[in-house]
């Protein structure tokens, strides 16, 4: 008879088995707001399907089973495959069922980016790794839409809602997906360093055939159906089409040099990668390659800013679901009045991050007047700084309630606190963001104004938010001056947007707590810790009961 050394009590389990949709309201009122009402049910539907310990499963195979490479098959022949888990199958199976691969392109229905945007942020709850090609894939098609005759072939692939994960020519697959390569190892974030060389085939020219020679640092997600990569012509850096297969029929000449051993997104392959003659096709204009590709990021920056915030939600609705059940020193962990203080502070977070990404998405939706300019490429930019690093530091907060047990790879407090680095990483760095934050506001004078013009009205009469906004208006009227103070001039944009979002459209027990905690004299005595604020006033149950997922 083995030993029974002690009972196991006091132990919680992570929360699974309920609706990431239905028990968000701050989320589903957002979709009302965006005009997605519509997409209720499918939303509803998806949160069940996201929320079910079978799907938390599979999550952790994902990431337990990284990609493998296989370079050659058994009889020598040069393959450069990249063999998946079932696992990452499943879940990418289950994201394009959904239709989320292209959605917003697909429809012209009002309301279809917010729909994207909430559904993109429930799967991004449960795992980060499948939205890396998802993310390129969507934020591909506005490209290719320039490049009709292309696109005309693609547009079925692109739009379907089938997964198709074989490795073949994509004429005959019923799908696909589209990864990006613009990184190489001299020059990072400045891709003008690049020294990857396209040489045409005949005369060149837009839509025209060329040989690429030369490498990427970082090729992301290597077995999609093709890339959107930089490379240099005569005419300076230019964008091309490259996919995995050539129009007769052969591999293209893409060689997987290897894998990334990341700190996260360990469910995604990430390689190194040489062209030796690979075959593509001009995107745009000749030696504009470096804008055409820059409108691609512009949306998978929106994507960082939702991905970011969905890790931040995740993190707080199982620190609530645990500090209510775990018991410390005679009482739940959610009775201390420090603990309450940590878990305010983030389900502040939370919800603002919530808010911004759901008005982020409605700008690209909406018309091109100088406030959506504003919105799209002035405060995306900062938030994809600012939420991003925010996350970091939320998803570490929250894993620190666990404890010990929030240490352990095997549960998924560990697993969102290294996914949350990457999305502050790709798609442009915190300094890069920040200066694309400066050149954005000196390019577009009229939108800056718009944009605080709106903050204005939706501040209504709160007094810390409109001297905020002042003070922007008036550091903004010389860009030029700010480079060096150009993270906090960010990260106070941000911190605007959201409190004037908030006064705007959360409950006041949320709106006052963020603005006493975030914004004026008050806020500048504050800590910079999560839970170094003074809850003395706020209304800390209203505010945690919101933010709470427990059914």
């Amino acid at each position: 008879m083995p030993w029974q050394t002690h009972e196991i009590t006091n132990q919680v389990d992570e929360l699974q088995d309920y609706n990431l949709y239905t028990t968000d309201l701050p989320l589903q009122e957002a979709v009302q707001r965006g005009q997605a009402g519509w997409h209720t049910d499918e939303l509803t539907s998806y949160g069940a399907e996201l929320g079910c310990a079978a799907t938390f499963e599979l999550a952790a195979q994902a990431n337990r089973h990284p990609p493998q490479l296989q370079t050659f098959d058994h009889r020598g022949r040069r393959i450069d495959q990249v063999d998946f888990h079932p696992s990452w199958h499943a879940l990418m199976t289950l994201y394009r069922a959904h239709g989320l691969a292209a959605q917003p392109f697909a429809q012209t229905r009002a309301g279809r980016w917010s729909a994207y945007a909430a559904a993109f942020y429930l799967h991004g709850q449960i795992e980060g790794g499948a939205l890396c090609p998802a993310t390129m894939t969507l934020a591909s098609i506005p490209v290719l839409q320039k490049e009709p005759a292309l696109f005309d072939t693609l547009r079925k692939k692109l739009y379907s809602p089938r997964y198709d994960p074989r490795d073949v020519p994509i004429e005959a697959k019923e799908s696909m997906w589209v990864g990006m390569g613009m990184t190489e190892k001299q020059g990072g974030s400045d891709v003008r360093s690049n020294t990857t060389h396209a040489t045409p085939l005949t005369v060149g020219g837009r839509g025209g055939e060329y040989t690429l020679t030369g490498h990427k640092w970082f090729f992301s997600a290597p077995m999609c159906d093709a890339h959107l990569v930089v490379a240099s012509t005569d005419a300076g850096h230019s964008c091309f089409y490259v996919p995995r297969w050539r129009p007769d029929g052969s591999r293209n000449a893409v060689q997987l040099q290897r894998l990334k051993d990341k700190v996260g997104n360990r469910s995604n392959a990430s390689s190194e990668v040489e062209f030796q003659d690979a075959w593509g096709i001009l995107l745009g204009e000749e030696g504009r390659g470096i804008p055409t590709i820059i409108e691609m990021a512009t949306y998978t920056r929106l994507n960082c800013v939702i991905g970011s915030a969905a890790l931040m939600r995740q993190a707080v609705v199982q620190a609530l679901h645990y500090t209510r059940l775990r018991r410390a020193f005679g009482k739940t962990l959610i009775e201390h009045a420090l603990m309450r203080s940590v878990l305010t502070d983030l389900a502040l977070e939370s919800e603002a991050a919530a808010l911004l990404m759901m008005r982020l998405a409605q700008a690209f939706e909406a018309a091109d007047d100088a406030s959506q300019r504003a919105w799209k490429r002035i405060v995306t930019p900062a938030a994809k700084f600012w939420v991003c690093k925010r996350a970091v530091e939320l998803t570490g907060e929250a894993m620190e309630i666990f404890g010990g047990n929030g240490y352990i790879d095997d549960a998924p407090m560990a697993r969102l606190y290294r996914e949350a680095p990457v999305n502050s990483i790709w798609e442009g760095s915190g300094n890069v963001m920040c200066l694309d934050v400066l050149r954005a506001i000196g390019r577009e004078p009229e939108a800056v104004g718009a944009l605080f013009d709106e903050l204005s009205a939706a501040a209504g009469t709160d007094p810390a938010i409109h001297a905020e906004i002042q003070a922007l208006r008036t550091a903004c009227a010389a860009p030029q001056t700010l480079e060096a103070g150009a993270r906090l001039l960010a990260q106070r944009l941000v911190l605007t947007a959201q409190a004037s979002l908030l006064r705007q459209f959360a409950p006041s027990a949320v709106a006052d707590a963020f603005v006493a905690t975030r914004l004026g004299a008050g806020a500048a005595s504050q800590g910079r810790v999560y839970g170094a604020i003074d809850i003395g006033g706020l209304d800390v149950e209203a505010i945690l009961s919101r933010a709470s997922a427990t059914t």
